[in-house]
């Protein structure tokens, strides 16, 4: 694999942009795919088997596309398919988790809040980061219906995401969290929101920065790294509207975008209709 080829991430929409915002910061120079599956939108309600579905399908039009690492933009999808992903490609797989040992390392109260998905908080993954880094701290999981639609809609900002924010922070401020793990890739779009909220005493976690320092390590180990005078670009592609999704994604990254359709290979499988 050329080390001039492209990073492959995917996502169930927009929010795993703010991953792709991390790892443009720390690799300018790298060749970036975002594939928003927007069709499919969200995971976090879907069967595991729908989610592992996808994301095969998604990573093999990665790798049709040359891709030299494929990165999982999702906490609800790392959990339900990373390490099926991980059996099936010889390429680097990198996935999210939710920043369970940093909020553990910041929080002062020992109180901890996680927002996310209810297939984040329900899985096995979750559960084995609890029992190894949140010993003893009290952990409020929250999930969050209806944030990442928000969102995919560019109305981060609007009366209808503050009146759910106020209605899911409720909770876990009265329990007296003073740390907020976002778990989902979605919710760093709202951390103005969440903040103004909540206060700005509360710490909020999440992992993008985390992801971009662990797939440099990666494609380092593998001599993998774009070269320097590589000027890094960024192509875009969705299995939903991409006249709806085009303004969105303009408006939440730095660089010219132009949004593709994917295939139809690649927007339906034998279990799309779960």
């Amino acid at each position: 694999m050329p080390a001039n080829a492209p990073i492959g991430v995917f996502d169930s929409g927009i929010g795993g942009l703010s991953v792709l915002r991390e790892i443009r910061a720390l690799l300018p120079h790298e060749q970036l795919i975002y594939i928003a599956d927007s069709r499919h939108m969200p995971y976090g309600s879907k069967a595991q088997a729908f989610i592992q579905a996808r994301a095969l399908t998604l990573s093999e039009f990665l790798c049709q596309q040359q891709a030299k690492a494929i990165v999982v933009a999702c906490n609800t999808a790392t959990a339900a398919a990373a390490e099926l992903l991980r059996g099936r490609m010889t390429l680097p797989v990198v996935g999210m988790e939710p920043a369970v040992k940093p909020a553990a390392a910041a929080s002062r109260n020992g109180h901890i809040g996680v927002l996310a998905t209810e297939g984040t908080l329900k899985s096995a993954r979750f559960a084995a980061l609890l029992s190894r880094f949140a010993d003893g701290l009290a952990v409020h999981t929250q999930p969050c219906h209806g944030l990442v639609e928000l969102v995919e809609r560019g109305q981060e900002d609007s009366p209808a995401a503050r009146m759910l924010l106020k209605r899911y922070l409720a909770p876990l401020l009265h329990a007296g969290v003073d740390t907020i793990i976002l778990g989902c890739t979605h919710y760093p779009f709202l951390k103005p929101l969440i903040t103004e909220i909540a206060g700005p005493d509360i710490a909020l976690i999440d992992t993008g920065a985390a992801v971009a320092r662990h797939l440099r390590h990666r494609l380092e180990q593998q001599a993998l790294l774009a070269p320097q005078a590589q000027q890094g670009q960024a192509a875009f592609w969705t299995s939903g509207d991409t006249a709806q999704l085009q303004p969105v994604i303009a408006r939440l990254w730095p660089e010219p975008v132009v949004v593709q359709a994917l295939p139809p290979a690649a927007i339906s499988d034998q279990l799309s209709a779960q």
